[in-house]
């Protein structure tokens, strides 16, 4: 879709987006799959953070950051759908100028704190695998604890900061090409800074490079360790942290996509844009809690019994 942005008086501002799709019966079939998506994301990540919490032996830190990767898949998504719902049934789609940056926030935050969250877990897997007799002192619930605060709040307030320097300036492109607001909201304002330019590249080392860089370091060292170790240790190793590389490479070649439309500003086909953009809304969302139930054994185990006692029932 594309996003229009009209400048009304003062900071009234409307932002209206004008569809790829152009046939109605296409654009029903549209909301029935956005909608099912959402129930399915919402639902799906709802039962991991109810069996965790539920469960006393997923009390631990590995299962607890999973858990934090549900509940910001379902703020994420809770951000996102309703408005595109909204949206595919609207002769005009149109979002207040407030309520496209929250978006934005919404977006980069969540996006960034599932990065620290995955470096958290990434630590995690370290200690339990090359460190296991100083585990239980390493990861007690103080330091879980920080790891969630620190990967909550630091993508907050680096990407309000963002928001505020950018929400600020004048608008004098109304045109943006997307289904939401993303990075290609910077396009719209009419002098982009040095200084925005920036806090934004030091914004992606802290939220992005940098937990990407730990978590390569950190699993090179655990195969290493592990290819020394016993077959039990390996197996063990590849049990736990599989699932977090493949959700990992999936995070992060999206969002690297992401960058680079904002970053180098190279027009890539609308066509490419939305796939891409529907990858990020979709995949992620609804890929981490099915990675996690089918191969995390202790929560595919808890899973299979929650639906068996509702068939029964």
């Amino acid at each position: 879709m594309l996003l229009y942005i009209n400048a009304i008086s003062g900071k009234n501002h409307k932002t209206f987006l004008g569809s790829f799709i152009c046939y109605l019966s296409v654009l029903y079939l549209y909301f029935v799959i956005m909608l099912t998506a959402y129930i399915l994301i919402i639902c799906s990540n709802s039962i991991i953070v109810y069996l965790i919490w539920r469960h006393q032996n997923l009390h631990e830190p590995m299962y607890i950051f999973i858990a934090a990767l549900s509940v910001n898949s379902v703020l994420f998504s809770t951000a996102i759908y309703p408005k595109l719902l909204i949206d595919s049934l609207s002769e005009k789609q149109i979002i207040s100028h407030g309520a496209c940056f929250f978006q934005w926030f919404v977006f980069y935050s969540s996006g960034g704190s599932d990065f620290l969250v995955l470096a958290a877990m990434a630590y995690d897997r370290y200690v339990s695998i090359c460190k296991p007799l100083q585990y239980a002192t390493i990861m007690r619930t103080t330091t879980v604890n920080i790891c969630l605060g620190l990967a909550w709040l630091l993508p907050a307030c680096q990407v309000a900061g963002g928001v505020a320097m950018i929400a600020n300036r004048q608008i004098c492109n109304f045109s943006l090409e997307g289904i939401i607001c993303n990075s290609l909201v910077q396009k719209l304002i009419c002098v982009s800074s040095r200084v925005i330019y920036v806090y934004g590249m030091i914004g992606m080392f802290t939220i992005g490079f940098f937990p990407v860089f730990f978590i390569l370091f950190t699993y090179t060292k655990i195969f290493i360790v592990s290819s020394r170790s016993c077959r039990e240790v390996r197996r063990k190793a590849a049990q736990t942290c599989l699932p977090h590389l493949i959700v990992l490479i999936n995070f992060s070649c999206l969002f690297a996509f992401d960058m680079i439309i904002a970053r180098l500003e190279y027009n890539f086909p609308k066509v490419v844009r939305l796939i891409v953009t529907l990858q990020m809304i979709l995949f992620s969302p609804l890929f981490n809690p099915i990675i996690y139930g089918m191969k995390m054994k202790e929560i595919s185990k808890h899973l299979k019994r929650l639906f068996c006692s509702v068939k029964q029932t």
